[in-house]
């Protein structure tokens, strides 16, 4: 039997491996152990994977992005309890997510991820509430990634009021 804390029964070497695997995905690749911007540099993880996502149409694309949300969540609660450190700023799973909750419905052209990027990253950052609260409040995996999550869809709703004004096929 496994569970968060590791498997019961194995080699502690298995336990160890299986955290060096989760510590690659959720650095994105160990990118997230830059020195200067890792969250900056992980969200641009999320744009080949949006695009990839995108590619089987919205529906696909969104479900994709719930299932990744998820994952994120195991992941960082994995990888919280195996290092004893909430949120680290090396864990940039949550940032890569929180991007494709941005693009979520968007045109998939550079214009809207680019603005995407942009807006993502100012609510990421600035965290006004209620994302400041749910970053406070929330614990776990959960707290690693909801806050992200809160962020991507503050500048989809905003990026969605802005583009509806706009004429969609410049974006494409």
């Amino acid at each position: 039997m496994t569970d968060f804390n590791g498997p019961k029964s194995q080699d502690p070497r298995t336990h160890i491996r299986l955290a060096k695997v989760v510590e690659f995905l959720v650095t994105g690749g160990f990118i997230g152990l830059s020195p200067w911007a890792p969250g900056t540099f992980g969200t641009l993880w999320g744009i080949p994977i949006a695009l990839g996502l995108a590619s089987g149409g919205p529906v696909f694309a969104m479900v994709g992005t719930l299932v990744l949300i998820l994952v994120a969540i195991g992941l960082a609660e994995f990888s919280e309890r195996f290092t004893g450190s909430h949120d680290r700023g090396a864990i940039v799973i949550d940032e890569i997510v929180g991007y494709l909750v941005a693009v979520t419905w968007l045109p998939a052209g550079w214009l809207s991820m680019l603005l995407a990027f942009v807006a993502f990253r100012f609510f990421d950052i600035v965290k006004p509430f209620p994302i400041s609260w749910l970053d406070r409040r929330v614990k776990g995996g959960r707290g690693v990634v909801i806050d992200d999550v809160a962020a991507g869809l503050a500048a989809n709703v905003l990026l969605q009021i802005l583009l509806s004004q706009w004429n969609w096929s410049l974006l494409v």
